[in-house]
């Protein structure tokens, strides 16, 4: 049985769709793979309450308790590892990461991005679609490296930009791709895993 830890910071739609998404038969036949713990660094994110309602494990880690970016980082490693992840899923977590996390889990972390990569790395991406007049936007998942934004992509998914989108009307349409191409592809990097 492989162990996902996903971290949130929010509300955790992109976490839930992965927890019904490795319960299906389909997915079980592929990999044995299950949630096996919802970490926050926000004790107030709904996504917790949602994942303790489901019988997952949670925890919330908050990081203005630490000194540093890096002493909360080496606590949350702590936790993680704790639960013997074979994959740690970012789905909403509003961290950066220091490079020592990252090379910690190198090859099992991964996230996800509401714009199209390399297209709009960072926050806003939205609106700067809009701005700059694209015709698509979409959602990347991919590998988290220690440049922001830049890993390798596992997934992209793409809606188009309609005339009158707003942020708002815009981040809606991505937000259903990210629920489908999320889960597809933590399990196929989970099907690559040893």
């Amino acid at each position: 049985m492989k162990n996902i830890v996903i971290l949130i910071s929010g509300g955790g739609s992109n976490m839930a769709a992965i927890v019904r998404a490795s319960r299906q038969q389909s997915w079980a036949a592929q990999v044995p793979a299950r949630v096996v713990a919802v970490i926050s660094n926000k004790a107030s994110a709904g996504g917790l309450a949602w994942a303790q309602g489901e019988g997952i494990a949670t925890q919330a880690l908050d990081h203005k308790a630490f000194a540093s970016r890096e002493a909360f980082d080496a606590e949350l490693v702590r936790t993680i590892d704790a639960y013997q992840p074979a994959l740690v899923v970012l789905a909403g977590f509003m961290r950066i990461l220091t490079p020592g996390f990252v090379a910690h889990y190198q090859g099992r972390l991964v996230n996800i991005h509401p714009s199209l990569l390399p297209a709009f790395p960072g926050l806003h991406t939205h609106q700067r679609a809009i701005d700059a007049g694209c015709q698509v936007a979409g959602a990347t998942v991919h590998q988290v490296t220690t440049e922001l934004d830049v890993g390798p992509i596992l997934a992209q998914g793409v809606v188009p930009v309609l005339p009158g989108d707003t942020a708002d009307t815009l981040a809606a349409r991505v937000l259903v791709q990210e629920h489908e191409i999320y889960p597809r592809a933590v399990l196929q990097l989970l099907r690559s895993l040893p």
